[in-house]
């Protein structure tokens, strides 16, 4: 009896690690609103932050202290902030990288719009934002970079 115990546990914690696993490349990303890329921005910047120093920390005309208040637990809701207790009061702080949700978004965008296809979405800048010279050369550069990158990776 003890070791059906031990096996369904074992067998269950598969499973949860295989959800897991599976939904962190399949799972739709979350798109931040406006108000929450502003606090993410402030976030990331510091580190870490009372909604005191995120309020400070905005440009003028600056949000009322609750609003912000709100914005971030609907941030900690969707798992992008955490926080730790501190006296009376929180300091939050971002569980989600800048970079780690900037792959993510930009993934989902590339999937969305360009059938995953990086050609076709520099296409679109490149005819939509009527790109200059300078950042034509930029982005060539860039790949350029990468694909020495790419061959050496495969070199070693």
């Amino acid at each position: 009896m003890r070791i059906e115990v031990e096996e369904m546990s074992n067998m269950n914690e598969k499973r949860r690690r295989k959800a897991t696993d599976d939904t962190s490349e399949t799972m739709p990303v979350r798109e931040l609103t406006r108000a929450e890329l502003e606090i993410m921005q402030i976030l990331w910047d510091r580190g870490a932050g009372f909604v005191n120093d995120i309020v400070a920390a905005m440009p003028e005309p600056r949000p009322a202290y609750n609003t912000v208040s709100t914005v971030v637990r609907i941030l900690e809701k969707k798992g992008f902030v955490s926080h730790r207790p501190l006296g009376r009061t929180f300091e939050y702080f971002p569980v989600v990288g800048r970079e780690e949700y900037t792959s993510r978004f930009m993934n989902s965008v590339l999937g969305n719009f360009f059938e995953n296809s990086v050609s076709r979405m520099l296409s679109f800048f490149a005819e939509e934002r009527r790109l200059s010279l300078q950042e034509m050369d930029e982005i060539i550069r860039i790949m350029t970079d990468a694909g020495r990158e790419k061959q050496n990776e495969r070199k070693r």
